[in-house]
C-alpha cells in the first residue's frame, strides 16, 4: 500500500520526516484529511491538532499554526511552531493564558494589541486541548 512523506518543519528545526497512512491537519476552515493519491492541495493552518496515523500508530502534534502542502505522495507541514501534544507542560500554557488575560486587562477592547493577547489566549487554550489528547 502506498504511503505518504510526511515532514513536519518549523523555524528552528525539523520536528519530524516520516512515512504515514493519513494525516489530519488543521486548515483555516476545519479538520482535513490527507491520504496518499490525495489532489495537491495548499492551506493555512490554525492552532490545533495535527494527527499523523501510520498502521495502528496515531501522533498528535500541536502546530500554532502556519502552512500545509498536500499532494498524491507527501505531506509537508510548515508549521510557526509545533511539539507532540505528550511533551506539552500545559501548566506553562496556563502560566501564559494568565499572563495574557493579566495584560489584557490594560487594553481598550479595540486596541490591536488586545487581540494579540486574545490570540495568545485562544492559541494556549487550542495548546492545552492537544496536550489533553495524549
Amino acid at each position: 500500500m502506498a504511503k505518504l512523506n510526511v515532514e513536519i518543519v518549523t523555524p528552528e528545526r525539523r520536528l519530524a520526516q516520516l512515512q504515514a497512512d493519513e494525516v489530519i491537519a488543521p486548515g483555516a476552515d476545519g479538520l482535513f484529511g490527507v491520504r496518499p493519491g490525495h489532489t495537491p492541495y495548499l492551506s493555512v493552518m490554525q492552532p490545533g491538532p495535527l494527527t499523523v496515523r501510520e498502521g495502528t500508530i496515531t501522533t498528535i502534534y500541536f502546530v500554532s499554526g502556519g502552512f500545509v502542502e498536500a499532494g498524491p505522495g507527501a505531506v509537508r507541514v510548515l508549521a510557526d511552531s509545533a511539539e507532540v501534544a505528550s511533551g506539552i507542560d500545559v501548566a506553562a500554557a496556563q502560566k501564559r493564558i494568565t499572563e495574557a488575560e493579566a495584560r489584557l486587562k490594560a487594553f481598550e477592547v479595540t486596541d490591536p494589541r488586545a487581540e494579540e493577547q486574545r490570540t495568545i489566549i485562544r492559541r494556549e487554550q487550542k495548546r492545552i486541548a492537544v496536550g489533553a489528547l495524549k
